[in-house]
């Protein structure tokens, strides 16, 4: 039997990534941050506290073809907490459009903590953006379906289409966020209070507890970056996971708001587009060339990855990534796509 293009293809990437320079630099970088201990596990969610403060995963997946490069734990599930907001941002865009999204949530950045209430009680009562607590649970309010379970498996659906395959809810950590949960049950009443979510706030709470408690991998979150990246289209299975006018809406906004109070010394140091999670996982996109990640759970005074933080800028310092950067990278010719590189999307937008 002759070998399917797919499975050929797979071969020579395999081939390219066992050979590639870049893959010893990540492993050096994996290496090298393992002995940053600095910052703590996130507790605020009880099930999140029983990860291991040394579990540390870097991935790195091509925009052009899904090459993929990993060193560390690259394997190990972790639920994907916040770095879930602006795929579901962009699905209520889809689902609505920017007007009526942009009804309910803003753009602007804050400044506060991700799950402040402060500005909710100011002007519009918008929540500021959909990268906050506020804001998110203002998005999950806007994906359609008919009952909760038609919602849920919307949200599966689609982050499939961004990893390439359907991913699974932990049930334990959903449970722990549900119990726990006090501080944004508060965000969504005073949501209600203002008209800014329909009266079903539990059923809205659920979702956003459920969407947060997916699991993925760092692989997972490469692939994620990687098909933004590509205009939309998962560079692996071709399958378009967002229409190509909304992806500048999810980057611009992971731009300016995706790193917490952090976002600013972020867009300074690192220059990309990003969004981080409490669990520990950083997910970076570098437009039209690849998706990086990082998991690793010891969190900052921000609530972002420590090494996460660390591995993202070197990476972006070497190689020149920065998108306002005009210096040359200093390992220009380790990095398997060229700074030139521009991909057309593989398939037409649904």
């Amino acid at each position: 039997m002759e070998d399917r293009p797919s499975d050929i293809g797979a071969l020579v990437r395999g081939i390219r990534t066992a050979v590639s320079p870049f893959r010893s630099t990540l492993r050096e970088l994996q290496q090298r941050y393992r002995d940053l201990q600095d910052g703590r596990v996130a507790d605020y969610i009880p099930e999140l506290a029983t990860a291991d403060p040394a579990w540390f995963g870097i991935a790195v997946a091509g925009a052009a073809d899904g090459q993929l490069f990993e060193a560390g734990n690259c394997e190990q599930e972790f639920t994907i907490q916040s770095i879930s907001k602006p795929f579901v941002f962009g699905l209520a865009l889809e689902d609505h459009g920017r007007e009526a999204v942009a009804a309910r949530v803003g753009v602007e950045p804050t400044g506060d903590a991700f799950n402040s209430i402060i500005k909710l009680d100011e002007g519009s009562h918008r929540p500021h953006n959909p990268m906050v607590n506020a804001g998110a649970i203002a998005t999950a309010a806007l994906i359609k379906g008919d009952t909760h379970v038609e919602r849920l498996n919307r949200l599966l659906d689609m982050f499939g289409r961004y990893i390439g395959r359907r991913p699974k809810v932990d049930v334990a950590v959903y449970a722990s966020e549900r119990q726990t949960g006090h501080r944004n049950r508060s965000i969504a009443h005073l949501l209600l209070n203002f008209g800014m979510l329909p009266p079903n706030v539990e059923e809205v709470l659920d979702l956003y507890f459920q969407q947060c408690s997916i699991l993925v991998t760092t692989r997972d979150l490469a692939m994620m970056a990687a098909t933004l990246a590509n205009g939309g289209v998962n560079p692996v299975t071709g399958v378009r996971a967002l229409q190509a006018e909304y992806v500048q809406d999810l980057l611009s906004i992971m731009y300016t708001c995706g790193m917490y109070d952090y976002a600013g010394q972020w867009a300074y140091d690192v220059g990309l587009p990003a969004k981080s999670g409490v669990s520990g996982g950083v997910m970076t996109v570098v437009p039209g060339r690849m998706g990086m990640a990082v998991f690793s759970p010891p969190l900052d005074s921000h609530g972002n990855s420590v090494r996460g933080v660390a591995v993202c800028r070197e990476l972006s310092q070497r190689f020149g990534l920065h998108c306002f950067g005009s210096a040359p990278p200093a390992d220009a010719a380790q990095l398997p796509w060229p700074a030139h590189a521009r991909v057309t999307p593989s398939a037409p937008p649904a």
